[in-house]
This record gives structure tokens, C-alpha cells and sequence, in this order.
């Protein structure tokens, strides 16, 4: 074998496994939240991390930090495999049994609750990125009793609302479901379990039928709110998910760029804190397609492509460099 040709050899044999590690990279997970009726994260991210207003979501906060409602859209267990209920324990159903969650866990009567009523209800979940798979919702028992820690036999054991892939429209999934009669306060709990993963994403929604018996202290609990898109894009850049190159398009929907206009970026985060610099929002969205298929549908992301050919041409880069530097050396020994 001449020096030229081994040194192909080489530099091809070097190429290919690199090359292939480049192209399967795994991307950050995706997420989301539901936005009706509002989850606990969404409702104190829209607060404002660093000063919240109602009480629950100051002791949220007091209890894990900020960094968890900036990371709003992450809760989350990425081995679930529709196996929550064997995964997550008692107590720590708001959190996903995620540390950094633990916070949302807190049993109280006063978290921001939404209002809501027997019958038909249209649910909103904010998505960061559209994923197959089916999305559950528990409603919990008559027996209910906010002021104590949550448990799986707090919940019924049946959903009344399942639905599989739903419509996802201006970056939400929205489906409808039928609620069951209830008085008082209760909490939604929501899984969106992916199918093309392992991964499965949760919400605790407090919402009050009627009157809020489960308020004991004088002052009402707060109505909640979910967070507008502008105080979403103050507040990534200080968000630790990726929250870059995730399409919100989806089949028959609209699709929702998420590029970041300049008021945004100059508006101030939840809390006041205004974002510049290191810490400017990351716009969200604008993934393409690839082969007619959303690559956050199927777990990749549309920084992948872009990271596979840009490493793949150092890679190349690289080869060609020893080639050359192999002819040269064959040249000077017939010299």
C-alpha cells in the first residue's frame, strides 16, 4: 500500500466514526407548560421570580430559588416511559420529584388558582416545542385536602380527559375535555407523555369550583395568570433550557417564529430585571423541517443539522491537512 493511499485510509477511517457522533448528538429536551387553567410555575414566573406577590409563590421561591420558575417549562422526568406513577413518589408529584422543583410541592390553600366548572373546558398547554404523544389529566378526589402534601390517591385513578397528539396552534396544544363536578379547591394534574421518548413532562393547575373552601386565612388567593409572550422573552436568557431552535409549527397549525423584537429584548424581566448582554433573550423557534418532518417531533432540533456539517467539515478539514502533509512526506522520500 503506497503512504498516499494508507493515509486516505486514515484519515477516511478517522472521518466516519466522528462524523457519525456529530450526527446523532442528542439536543436538549424540549418542554412546556399548561397555560389553562394555569399551572403553579406558570402563574409564578408570571409574578416575577424576584419578587413574587402572592404568598405561596414567596414561599415557593424561599423554598428552591428562582431558577426554577425561569426554568419553567422543564419539569419534567426523562426516563418516565408512562411509568409516573412507579417514578415520581408522594409529595412530590408538582416537582416531578426534581429538586430544583421542590418549591411547586409546597402544600398550601392559597397557590394562584384559575376558576373552572363542570362540563366541557377547552385546556391550553404552552408548548417550546411540539412532540408526539398523548397528554393525560387527573382531577382530584372530593376528598381532597390541599393542606396536605399531595399523593397519587389524592387523584382519581382514571383521567377524565386523554387525548393523543392534539392540534398545536400559535406554539399551544389545545383540546377539549369534559370535567367532572367538584365544589371548592382542587388541583388538575397534567402528564404529557412523549412517544417517540422516554420523556414525560407535568403541571399542577390549583383551580377553585365555586367558593375557595380551601382557603383558611382571611385574604383570598390570588386569581392566576399565565405569563405573555413578552415576559417569556425577557425572562430566557436566564432560562437553563435550550430554548433555541425548537419549531412551533405543526400540522395544521400556525406557526409561530418566536423571533424576539427589539421592545422585547428591552423589556424588563419578570421581577424588573432588565436582560441585555450575556443574558438577552434567545429567540425561540424557527426550526425547519427536515425530510417533511419536524426534528422536535422525533427529539432532534434544528441546531442539530447545522452542528453535523459544521463538524463534519473540520473533520474534513482536518483529513485534508494530513493528506497533504503524508504527500508531501512520500515526495521528499523518492527525493
Amino acid at each position: 500500500m503506497t503512504a498516499r493511499r494508507k493515509a486516505t485510509g486514515i484519515a477516511l477511517a478517522g472521518i466516519g466514526p466522528l462524523a457519525l457522533t456529530v450526527l446523532t448528538a442528542s439536543p436538549a429536551a424540549a418542554h412546556g407548560s399548561m397555560t389553562d387553567p394555569v399551572s403553579r410555575v406558570s402563574a409564578c414566573y408570571a409574578e416575577g421570580p424576584e419578587s413574587p406577590k402572592s404568598a405561596a409563590c414567596k414561599a415557593a421561591v424561599q423554598a428552591g430559588g428562582t431558577q426554577a420558575f425561569y426554568d419553567w417549562n422543564g419539569v419534567r422526568d426523562g426516563e418516565a416511559g408512562g411509568r409516573s406513577k412507579s417514578r415520581i413518589p408522594d409529595g412530590k408529584l408538582c416537582s416531578a420529584n426534581n429538586p430544583e422543583y421542590k418549591g411547586l410541592d409546597l402544600p398550601r390553600a392559597d397557590w394562584p388558582s384559575s376558576r373552572m366548572r363542570a362540563g366541557n373546558h377547552t385546556f391550553r398547554y404552552k408548548a417550546t416545542a411540539p412532540h408526539k404523544g398523548y397528554f393525560a389529566l387527573y382531577l382530584t378526589k372530593s376528598s381532597y385536602n390541599p393542606a396536605k402534601p399531595l399523593k397519587w390517591s389524592d387523584l382519581e385513578s382514571k383521567p377524565f380527559a386523554k387525548v393523543t397528539d392534539p392540534k398545536l396552534a400559535n406554539g399551544e396544544y389545545v383540546f377539549n375535555g369534559k370535567v367532572p363536578a367538584r365544589s371548592g379547591r382542587h388541583l388538575i394534574y397534567s402528564i404529557w407523555q412523549r412517544s417517540d421518548s422516554a420523556e414525560a413532562f407535568y403541571t399542577c393547575s390549583d383551580v377553585v369550583f365555586g367558593k375557595d373552601s380551601g382557603q383558611a386565612a382571611a385574604k383570598p388567593a390570588p386569581t392566576a395568570s399565565a405569563p405573555t409572550d413578552r415576559q417569556l422573552a425577557a425572562g430566557a436568557g436566564k432560562s437553563s433550557m435550550d430554548m433555541s431552535g425548537h419549531d412551533h409549527g405543526g400540522s395544521g397549525s400556525g406557526t409561530h417564529t418566536g423571533a424576539v423584537t427589539q421592545a422585547e429584548a428591552d423589556a424588563p424581566a419578570p421581577g424588573g430585571s432588565s436582560q441585555s448582554g450575556g443574558n438577552a433573550p434567545q429567540a425561540q423557534g424557527g426550526g425547519k423541517p427536515a425530510g417533511g418532518q419536524q426534528l422536535a417531533e422525533t427529539g432532534g432540533d434544528s441546531s442539530t443539522a447545522p452542528l453535523a456539517i459544521g463538524g463534519a467539515a473540520v473533520l474534513a478539514a482536518g483529513a485534508g491537512v494530513l493528506l497533504a502533509t503524508t504527500r508531501r512526506k512520500a515526495a521528499r522520500h523518492r527525493g
